[in-house]
């Protein structure tokens, strides 16, 4: 899933101190887990005496958590970088590091290529952040890219960054095993290791105990969750029964979480098809704080294409694995991934993804157009042979139908009534709230005497593709 925080105002040539604290800024982009990454970067600068700011302008350090999923994204981080260096013109003590998957990638080049940045840090090394700043001081360079074998950050407790009070990502995998061709995350975030259950459920209780009302536990494939007492899990096989039998994996987590805070609102993100089992839905289905909505990546409708990416599930699995859901909790809603223009991918191969979509009918989805990402195997093994105006053409077809869809799906909640949990002020209206149903849609309606972070049940009355529109019941 891609979310990006894009700046929304012009570099102002000035730097306004008002006093000798060292603040930093941290800017985010790319998924889920850059954004939970981020909040562990922001308790660990903390710790060193730096305090947050939200205005650049005024930091004594910037980092960027970046992504290298697609080109554009490297792209913005490096126009984001030109944005910066202005300052740097300004602020001679200024530093600007460079964090996550794109530094990772790039590693020592990135202080030849952008001569702005001062430190590179990959997303397994930010606990050494405080002597990398040193080593900056000294006049010394500043990389820190080495991967780890361990889950890295489950004793830290995350500074929640712009958070709303009510809803809060909680880490419980790192790293991802499946090595499909176009992706580039098993370079840059490592081997798949999953984190204590104990630290999960202490930072859970945190939370509960700030009054949250619901967490999101991401992962870069979290159906692969396996805690047998640490180390990676393709060393799963070697260890002793006794240690199997009592092994914890991600239904029994889901579980485990949701019977100990029956009251809060349970999400979870990112499945991949090979690895989602009957366990997990059944345990979805039977515990109704955990939210009947799943992400499910699919990338491609056509068998040839999901071989060619390396994706260990086929067309059919992946449509009786809908199935199963379906049958088990036939409100869930089902959200996807989709990468068209792959290599070598016909205008057969297409159809082939348009006629899975008809046959599913997504919620909601991403949608992107095949990028080259270097080192991947997509990129030694495979031309980039599909043009760029088909690509587009394909993409919009996709996009096309997935709006019908949506509106479809949203359609069908006409005259039903929906509990939503309340977020924030709706975008277009201040009269008006906005929260999210179990199903993961937005919600809004009239403000009444209600508050962020109640539960309220919603009457709907209208909607459009993306959003249900409705009444609160009092």
């Amino acid at each position: 899933m891609e979310t990006e925080i894009k700046p929304d105002r012009k570099l102002k040539i000035g730097l306004d101190k008002i006093d000798n604290v060292r603040k930093f800024y941290i800017e985010s982009y790319g998924c889920q887990m850059n954004f939970a990454d981020s909040e562990i970067v922001s308790s660990i600068v903390s710790s060193e005496g730096y305090t947050s700011t939200k205005n650049f302008e005024e930091a004594d350090l910037i980092l960027l958590n970046t992504c290298s999923i697609r080109e554009k994204a490297e792209t913005t981080v490096r126009n984001r970088l030109k944005d910066f260096s202005k300052l740097k013109t300004i602020n001679k003590n200024l530093k600007v590091g460079v964090l996550g998957c794109m530094a990772e990638r790039l590693k020592n080049k990135f202080l030849d290529q952008e001569k702005i940045v001062d430190l590179v840090v990959g997303p397994d090394a930010y606990r050494d952040i405080p002597n990398l700043l040193e080593d900056i001081n000294d006049g010394k360079s500043a990389v820190n890219v080495i991967l780890s074998k361990e889950e890295t950050y489950g004793d830290i407790s995350p500074v929640r960054l712009s958070s709303n009070g009510v809803t809060a990502f909680v880490s419980i995998t790192r790293g991802c095993d499946n090595m499909c061709t176009f992706c580039v995350v098993p370079f840059t975030r490592g081997r798949e290791r999953s984190r204590d259950p104990k630290s999960i459920l202490k930072e859970i209780q945190e939370l509960v105990d700030k009054n949250y009302k619901e967490v999101t536990l991401l992962g870069q494939n979290v159906d692969s969750y396996l805690w047998y007492g640490g180390g990676l899990k393709k060393d799963y096989k070697k260890i002793s029964a006794l240690r199997k039998k009592t092994a914890v994996n991600f239904a029994k987590l889901l579980k485990l979480i949701a019977q100990t805070f029956p009251k809060i609102r349970i999400r979870f993100s990112t499945s991949n098809p090979q690895d989602m089992n009957l366990e997990v839905i059944k345990t979805m289905s039977i515990h109704p704080n955990i939210c009947k909505h799943i992400h499910l990546p699919v990338q491609s409708g056509s068998d040839k294409i999901l071989k060619s990416m390396n994706r260990k599930h086929s067309r059919l699995e992946y449509l009786e694995l809908i199935k199963k859901i379906k049958e088990l909790m036939p409100d869930c809603a089902i959200s996807h991934d989709m990468i068209t223009g792959f290599p070598n991918e016909s205008d057969d191969d297409h159809k082939l993804t348009l006629d899975l979509m008809e046959q599913v009918k997504y919620e909601f989805g991403y949608m992107f157009k095949y990028s080259e990402r270097p080192g991947t195997l997509a990129y030694k093994k495979h031309e980039d042979n599909v043009p760029e105006q088909i690509k587009k053409s394909r993409l919009q077809e996709i996009v096309d139908l997935q709006q019908k869809h949506s509106l479809y799906r949203t359609y069908s909640y006409l005259g039903k009534t929906v509990r939503v949990l309340i977020e924030k002020e709706s975008k277009k209206s201040k009269a008006q709230w906005s929260g999210r149903n179990e199903q993961n849609m937005v919600v809004v309606f009239d403000k009444k005497n209600f508050k962020v972070g109640d539960f309220v049940d919603v009457h709907i009355t209208d909607c459009t593709s993306a959003t249900l529109i409705g009444d609160a019941i009092i």
